[in-house]
């Protein structure tokens, strides 16, 4: 017969638990360390998110490895009537006067500063430049040849997916109604782009691959580097209105002067 009170029962079970717990703290603090492991060896590599700004500008595309963009006959003819056109006022850069986004590789270059936000599913680049949204799908395939000839973007629909330590864009469906850089180099609607984004160091990387069967003699890549700036947050940004100050920008002034703008 058992002559032990409850309390005394429950007192007995209480070194029971208390080894028991003790036993298993180990396995939780090795799972917890492993799991922290885990996350910083496969999310820091993948992690790109956050404000960024490109430490120079140009209103020319600069080429990999120097030179002009490689047009064929029909694109030097489209460049220079662009160009005239652009000079005498018959065709607007839209992308100033209506604030129609920018296009690629055009807007990877703009002095304005992006986010970028990662989320299950999707990247999300959000350019303050005339408020442009990249939505960049990561578990889907490109839409078909049909829906990307029928729904043709300003910047294009886009899919991606991690390289190692390399985000890589691809691009396609494009329309024509955007240029190549800030001097008027056109594009086809046949156009298509291929971006390797990652971290170097403190700075984010973006080489783009240009392909455009009907206007170019080969394919080109331009790099553009950017640092982050965690202490910036985007603004509205309206075209005809007074925008952030960004003349510390390499390159933005020299720009400006040559358009006249001071």
């Amino acid at each position: 017969m058992n002559t032990r009170t409850p309390v005394q029962r429950q007192q007995g079970k209480l070194p029971a638990a208390l080894k028991l717990a003790a036993m298993l703290i180990p396995v939780w603090a090795a799972l917890a360390l492993s799991g922290s492991a885990i996350a910083q060896a496969v999310g820091q590599p993948h992690d790109i998110s956050g404000v960024w700004q490109s430490v120079k500008y140009s209103p020319k595309l600069e080429i990999t490895g120097g030179g002009d963009i490689p047009y064929n006959d029909k694109g030097k003819e489209l460049y220079a009537k662009t160009v005239a056109g652009l000079k005498d006022g018959s065709i607007r850069d839209e992308a100033r006067h209506l604030c129609v986004p920018d296009g690629i590789p055009r807007i990877l270059g703009n002095p304005y500063p992006f986010k970028v936000i990662q989320t299950p599913g999707q990247t999300t680049i959000a350019y303050e430049l005339n408020r442009v949204f990249r939505i960049v799908v990561m578990d889907k395939p490109q839409e078909s040849a049909h829906d990307l000839e029928i729904l043709p973007y300003y910047s294009g629909h886009s899919v991606g997916h991690w390289d190692g330590d390399t985000l890589v864009i691809e691009t396609a469906g494009f329309n024509e109604k955007t240029f190549l850089d800030a001097t008027g180099a056109p594009h086809s609607d046949q156009m298509t782009t291929v971006e390797r984004i990652r971290k170097v160091g403190r700075q984010l990387e973006d080489t783009v691959t240009v392909t455009d069967p009907e206007l170019l003699t080969k394919p080109f890549s331009a790099r553009f580097v950017y640092d982050q700036h965690p202490e910036v947050r985007l603004q509205d940004y309206v075209c005809g209105e007074q925008h952030r100050d960004i003349s510390q920008v390499p390159g933005v002034t020299a720009a400006r002067r040559a358009r006249g703008q001071g």
